[in-house]
């Protein structure tokens, strides 16, 4: 999920299937998500939210197939 190397998958077990759980700390890869795809600096912004949603969508994904 982040740049240490986390996995959706490594840290979905600590969650219910309602998702409640723990507290991800993904500061660093949502501060620079900019620099990772076509992103132009000026839109930061726009990169963090898309990282966000992203890393969301993985981790609600892996909670799910956790709790099948």
């Amino acid at each position: 999920m982040g740049l240490n190397g986390g996995k959706a998958g490594d840290i979905a077990l600590g969650f219910d299937k309602e998702g409640i759980g723990g507290i991800i700390n993904a500061s660093r890869s949502l501060m620079c998500a900019y620099k990772k795809e076509e992103w132009e600096e000026k839109d930061y912004a726009k990169a963090t939210r898309a990282e966000a949603i992203r890393m969301r969508d993985e981790l609600n994904s892996a909670i799910k197939n956790n709790n099948l």
